[in-house]
């Protein structure tokens, strides 16, 4: 997965990105975008959003802690 410039805003590492889109505990898609809430790699729930492409590939545009909001899409929210 690539990683635009504006998904580190919030401090949060590709690493943790990466780790929270293929370990989520949800995934909510939305036309080209998708909505990844899932552990960092020191199991921090994050929220990630990315653009899915055209060829299926993903670029991830934001990144930060999850807020309460996304709570009831995970699973007992």
């Amino acid at each position: 997965m690539e990683v635009h410039p504006s998904a580190r805003k919030h401090g949060i590492a590709d690493e943790d990105i990466e780790h929270a889109t293929t370990h989520a505990m949800a995934i909510d898609d939305h036309d080209d975008t998708r909505l990844y809430l899932g552990p960092s790699r020191s199991a921090e729930l994050l929220e990630v959003v990315t653009i899915v492409r055209d060829d299926g590939s993903e670029l991830a545009i934001h990144a930060m802690k999850m807020r309460a909001k996304y709570q009831r899409l995970l699973p007992g929210g």
